[in-house]
């Protein structure tokens, strides 16, 4: 028996792109952070939400959502653990809601999409293998994959993601008025645009 869609919000990044002092997912945004942001609007969708993240991020995760929601994975370059990436923290997020009717991959640094585009990519993969949020034509995030594709998810690994499936699976663009579906915090310039993009509550989606 299938339930909802699942939102797996991707957490156990490195980040080493952002030079500030702390981790990019920690960065103060409005009243919460980075992460916690992310994690509102994902909340805000009446989806299910997984968080995939490392033993660092775990408890500032646990304060949005559920301990048995939080999956923990070694850091990356952790010894003997190398070749753990992207494709890793899809196929475990995945993996922890095997009855879910479709999973949407979200970025942890990505704060801005809203409540309501998780909703609409989440619906057309009723109808599509794979889905995604675009705006103006300019292809986002979240990216959506069925229910049939759940075999190939668990088996990804490595830092490539999921790029092959999207690759070999017809990818329907949902087109939203949503510009945060192309904002993510990758630099201290980001992370200043994003907040003073951010509104500082997000309205959640209608009940799925």
């Amino acid at each position: 028996m299938t339930s909802r869609p699942a939102v797996i919000v991707l957490a156990a990044g490195k980040g080493s792109r952002f030079l500030g002092p702390e981790h990019k997912l920690a960065q103060g945004l409005g009243r919460s952070t980075v992460l916690g942001a992310t994690l509102r609007n994902a909340i805000a969708s009446h989806l299910q939400v997984v968080v995939v993240t490392t033993a660092g991020f775990a408890e500032l995760a646990r304060r949005h959502v559920a301990a048995r929601d939080v999956i923990v994975l070694p850091e990356v370059g952790s010894a003997g653990l190398a070749a753990l990436g992207m494709g890793h923290s899809i196929s475990a997020g995945v993996g922890a809601r095997p009855q879910a009717s479709a999973w949407l991959m979200l970025p942890a640094d990505m704060p801005l999409v809203l409540p309501t585009t998780l909703q609409a990519v989440a619906r057309e993969l009723a109808l599509h293998p794979v889905a995604y949020a675009q705006y103006k034509g300019r292809r986002g995030h979240p990216v959506g994959f069925s229910a049939e594709l759940y075999s190939e998810l668990v088996a990804l690994d490595g830092d490539e993601g999921a790029r092959r499936l999207v690759a070999r699976y017809p990818a329907f663009g949902v087109e939203l008025d949503d510009p945060g579906v192309l904002v993510d915090v990758d630099t201290l310039a980001d992370l200043e645009g994003v907040r003073q993009a951010q509104h500082e509550v997000a309205a959640p989606a209608p009940r799925w």
